[in-house]
């Protein structure tokens, strides 16, 4: 339905505050000098390198000046997520007007010297880019990419009972397929404990170089689709947008606040139809109107920069100018200090848009109240014992939720995969969230309405919500299958980009919580489901951020999970990948044991090598991963029974940038020959792609002697020790290049120094080799014909 127009016309005061907004924001576009053009317009007043998306910015200068209004007239507290790619002009222009960009930035001054310095900063080397980003006040939503903005936005209203978060939705973003998801998200609002989130889907006709699909559909068609989602549509659009704007925000926030009164007197609606609006405006609206016999305004080529060639063509600088002087700038600011009717149309204080405390939430941001590890630790009497790592974890962040209950802090968000990762024990102390009515007794009795647990089959949505609520100040895990965490990799590249700007660029934003992805059903236990379940390739990815930034923790048991767990929940402006096994798997480290190992990342594990006190080790075999791990210490065990006097070492890496030289984690270089000495041969078997530990282990020394392996693409559904085997991870084929690489090490020691190592130097090492790798074909051929593992590794114990 069409809202009704505002009671009073605002169109006058609408146009005024648009007048000025579009001025700087197209000003910004273009212009280096001149910015009030007081003189004639001239080439070399505008920009060598015109960047920036004017097509979207006046519709987002027409919500701006709503909003304004509403927050003034409501006292209404409001967020507002942009989005439109490429907005940034829009946005900028507003926070000057406010004064919110003069307090982050004192250069930026509501005068003729601040407005100069915005204009030409705009797109400028050193100064603010086309699309929102952290230098940037009001913002949590990092602008370069689509499709995110709806989910971030229902993270950041979730446990925020008295914030509004507007988000602007253009109509080309709105075909991804994370917004689309994300129109789900009321399902998992709770009108008494959260916020509302009310989106803007601004249809203004064109992607880049296409008409949008939404601008296709006609208001019937919309209506539909949004009321299917479980939305009341509202539409702004006609002659008067001005006023229809007005109309639709006040009749959507009378709407939310409705909704939220009803539930908070404890009459909650069954299935509330939350407001939503529908803005249709031309594209590039206000701007030139046709240029080289070429319609512009209300086309595609209006999307980005129109009059191209200002630079040097006259017939685009006289378009040019003539748009900007359209909007009368010597009205707006004298010597360019906004006149007193703009100011009085900006909200005041934390009100405004650029300055909600919300937006800069490491300023929120409160610690944890974190359960001791040791009540939750798991008994290791001595190493070997069998114990499932995520139901400990599982116990632990039950805790957690009981601990942080008052304060509603804390949350998760899964895509289906809680029970199935096996840390069902939280819902002894929470419940799933859900608002809608569901309809078995038993789904009741596990859902809530202000349950903790947010569960949707969308990877996108719960990274959305995970980075919304971060980034106003809470505290979040995201569990995940391996496999399918790559599907949010650009949103977690976004996220790094974001931390490292904040830390970087814009020291006025307090750090927030960091953001924790728990990956479990890693792909050497995804044997039944085959090659498209086997896939550890996101930890490369991380590799290659900032190392003030990305961490990579493979705990190897349940103690060193916990350990890590609890460094992961303290932790600020970190993402963390933590990845754990879910089967209930032998157990090594006491937790005082486990706490010692998770703070160096890297140790010996003198239990489990062969080595003497005082003497350096022949071969060094190297693990990270829970299943390597077992793998490596059942190769060790072949060694030490086979060759008693081969010297072997193993080494447990659970901080996986702890091999990074000169890394803030890393070890020194005295403590990385101490554990891994200067020149032994290390086999080092991996649970993800070799290639990230010789990319980890660069500039240390004689890098060349580390053999890596680990998976290289090779799986299927079968068996877990013949997709070891597949991949050369096993426990034969580790022992197998031991035996290779000491043998030869052995012997060029033998002719480079005295005769100490000839005495040492072994035989039979051939037969050796040939023994156990007539074993790996025994035990596969056992596979094949049983369709199981054989007995000696189902039932293989480090004990035994």
């Amino acid at each position: 339905m069409s809202a009704q127009p505002a009671s009073s016309s605002l169109s006058a005061d609408f146009a005024l505050f648009r007048r000025a907004t579009n001025y700087i924001a197209a000003a910004a576009i273009y212009l280096q000098d001149n910015v009030l053009l007081e003189e004639p317009l001239a080439h070399e007043h505008i920009k060598p390198r015109l960047l920036g998306h004017w097509g979207t910015v006046p519709g987002i200068n027409l919500v701006y000046a709503g909003l304004n209004r509403l927050i003034r007239t409501t006292d209404a507290r409001v967020l507002l997520v942009t989005g439109v790619g490429h907005g940034a002009p829009a946005n900028l222009a507003n926070l000057w007007l406010e004064g919110s960009l003069e307090e982050v930035d004192p250069a930026l001054t509501r005068d003729r010297a601040g407005l100069t310095q915005l204009i030409r900063s705009f797109s400028w080397p050193k100064g603010f880019p086309s699309h929102l980003a952290p230098v940037v006040p009001g913002v949590i939503h990092e602008g370069g990419e689509l499709g995110y903005a709806l989910a971030t936005s229902f993270g950041a209203a979730f446990d925020n009972p008295h914030l509004t978060v507007a988000c602007i939705i253009g109509d080309g973003e709105a075909e991804t397929g994370p917004t689309a998801t994300a129109w789900h998200s009321t399902k998992f609002l709770d009108p008494v404990g959260d916020g509302a989130v009310l989106p803007v889907l601004h249809v203004n006709g064109y992607k880049i170089a296409n008409p949008t699909i939404f601008a296709a559909m006609d208001d019937t068609e919309l209506t539909k689709l949004f009321e299917g989602y479980g939305w009341h549509p509202l539409f702004a659009e006609g002659d008067d947008l001005d006023s229809a704007m007005a109309g639709a925000l006040d009749q959507a926030h009378a709407e939310i606040r409705a909704i939220q009164g009803d539930a908070r007197s404890g009459q909650p609606r069954s299935k509330p139809a939350w407001p939503m609006i529908v803005l249709r405006s031309q594209k590039g609206w206000t701007g030139i109107d046709t240029l080289g016999g070429e319609k512009i305004t209300g086309t595609v080529r209006s999307h980005q920069v129109p009059a191209m060639k200002a630079g040097s063509d006259p017939e685009h600088l006289a378009a040019l100018e003539g748009w900007l002087r359209s909007y009368r700038p010597e009205e707006l600011f004298a010597d360019g200090v906004p006149s007193d009717e703009l100011l009085a149309l900006c909200p005041e204080g934390d009100k405004r848009m650029g300055a909600v405390p919300e937006a800069n939430g490491g300023r929120l941001r409160k610690p944890l109240d974190l359960p001791p590890l040791d009540a939750h630790a798991v008994d290791v009497p001595e190493p070997g014992a069998n114990a499932g790592a995520m139901e400990a974890l599982g116990q632990y962040l039950g805790e957690v939720f009981d601990r942080n209950a008052e304060a509603r802090n804390f949350r998760m968000v899964c895509p289906d995969e809680m029970a199935s990762n096996r840390l069902g024990a939280v819902f002894a102390h929470t419940k799933h969230a859900f608002q809608w009515p569901l309809a078995s007794e038993e789904d009741q009795a596990v859902h809530a309405l202000d349950g903790r647990v947010m569960e949707v089959l969308s990877e996108h949505n719960c990274q959305g919500w995970l980075q919304g609520y971060v980034l106003t100040g809470r505290h979040c895990i995201f569990p995940c299958y391996e496999a399918f965490i790559a599907i949010i990799e650009g949103m977690v590249n976004q996220h790094a980009k974001f931390m490292k700007m904040s830390r970087d660029e814009a020291p006025w934003r307090d750090p927030v919580s960091s953001v924790n992805l728990l990956l479990s059903s890693i792909g050497w236990r995804q044997d039944h489901n085959g090659f498209s379940h086997q896939a550890p390739g996101f930890i490369n990815s991380l590799l290659n951020k900032k190392d003030y930034i990305a961490r990579v923790y493979l705990p190897p048991d349940a103690n060193t999970l916990l350990a890590t767990m609890e460094a992961c929940l303290e932790s600020q402006g970190k993402i963390n990948l933590v990845i754990a096994s879910k089967h209930p798997l032998p157990q090594w480290l006491t937790m005082e044991e486990a706490k010692a190992h998770c703070e160096r990342g890297c140790s010996t594990w003198a239990w489990a090598g062969s080595e003497a006190v005082v003497d350096e080790p022949d071969v060094i075999l190297a693990c990270a991963g829970t299943i390597p791990t077992i793998e490596t210490l059942a190769s060790a065990k072949i060694l030490r029974e086979e060759v008693p006097d081969l010297r072997v070492r193993v080494v447990n890496v659970t901080n996986l940038f702890s091999l990074a030289h000169g890394h803030p984690c890393g070890l020194s270089d005295d403590e990385f020959v101490e554990t891994f000495t200067a020149d032994r041969p290390v086999i080092f078997n991996f649970h993800g792609y070799p290639s990230a530990i010789h990319q980890l282990t660069h500039h240390r020394p004689h890098v060349e002697r580390f053999h890596v392996r680990g998976y290289v693409e090779e799986g299927t559904t079968t068996t877990p020790f013949a997709l070891l085997a597949m991949n050369g991870v096993d426990r034969y084929q580790l022992a197998i290049e031991a035996l290779k690489r000491s043998d030869k090490a052995l012997r060029e020691s033998v002719r480079s120094a005295s005769g100490e190592f000839a005495v040492r130097s072994f035989t039979g090492s051939s037969e050796i080799i040939a023994r156990l790798e007539a074993k790996l074909a025994e035990n596969l051929e056992y596979v094949v014909v049983a369709g199981n593992d054989p007995p000696e590794i189902l039932e293989w114990t480090w004990q035994g």
